[in-house]
């Protein structure tokens, strides 16, 4: 996947289909979207065709359509039915070397078509919220929308890392990340990291992108470009010594580790951010 970071949302509508009796909901829908729908059934049963193919679905479940794809749904009209569903768009947004990028074309954020949650209690909350958010429509709420749904993505990314890794694994991610906090001021390196969390140094590496979306250097490179603002604003430092403190390997690497992720150089941030020149 796409890291969110780089993703702007962009939300058409939202809507919410919940009856206390079988029989309320239309049953039989088929159309072709122009955009993204992500659906969430809370409640009922029934099938689901796309892509030629088909699946049954069940509360707790999510669907996902792309723009232009056929589908049809179809549930039990015995069974009390309830639907969550957002419509949106989304590109990707990147600033690199002081301009901006936009990159339309980018792969869908949330995956497979068709998704068994088994933890879906906190994730149903998630959606319900957000849909309640762009209905009450009260000032500002696009903006608390899009926010509340990068914050749906994540519970939903989270949730499938936790389905597909054994809940030991994702323990000894966050182990890891714990340990670059505690040791942000230093290097480290993966030999050292294999042996805190017993794993071997590929297997190790491999689990980590696929939990958070980075290298486990690239990880560590944006805690520490992180704290290297803070230092910048708050601790009136020079770029050297702040690229000293952070256990770069000289000046001219945080700098250019810096302006990858920032856009600007440390220097240009320090002229800018901190003293607004």
């Amino acid at each position: 996947m796409n890291n969110l970071k780089d993703v702007f949302l962009h939300i058409h509508y939202c809507n919410s289909r919940k009856f206390k009796e079988p029989g309320q909901f239309n049953a039989k829908m088929a159309r072709t979207l122009n955009h993204h729908e992500l659906i969430f059934i809370c409640n009922g049963k029934g099938s689901f065709k796309i892509r030629n193919k088909q699946y049954s679905i069940k509360k707790g479940m999510l669907l996902i359509i792309s723009p232009d794809v056929p589908y049809s749904i179809e549930l039990d009209s015995t069974v009390p039915a309830g639907v969550l569903t957002i419509h949106f768009s989304f590109a990707g947004i990147t600033f690199n070397d002081g301009k901006w990028n936009v990159n339309d074309n980018m792969q869908a954020p949330l995956g497979q078509p068709v998704q068994e949650i088994k933890e879906y209690y906190h994730i149903e909350e998630q959606f319900q919220k957000l849909v309640d958010c762009w209905n009450e429509k009260l000032p500002g709420y696009e903006f608390s929308a899009r926010t509340m749904f990068q914050q749906l993505i994540i519970e939903i990314m989270q949730s499938r890392n936790k389905q597909s890794q054994s809940y030991g694994t994702s323990l000894k991610v966050e182990k890891i990340i714990q340990y670059m906090h505690q040791n942000i001021n230093a290097r480290i390196t993966l030999p050292e990291l294999s042996k805190l969390v017993h794993m071997t140094p590929a297997y190790m590496s491999r689990t980590f992108k696929d939990t958070t979306g980075y290298t486990i250097i690239e990880y560590f490179n944006k805690l520490k470009i992180d704290k290297s603002k803070e230092l910048l604003i708050e601790g009136n430092k020079k770029v050297k010594e702040v690229a000293q403190e952070l256990g770069f390997a000289d000046e001219f690497y945080f700098s250019r580790m810096f302006k990858k992720s920032e856009g600007i150089t440390p220097s240009q941030f320090n002229s800018r951010i901190v003293h607004g020149i």
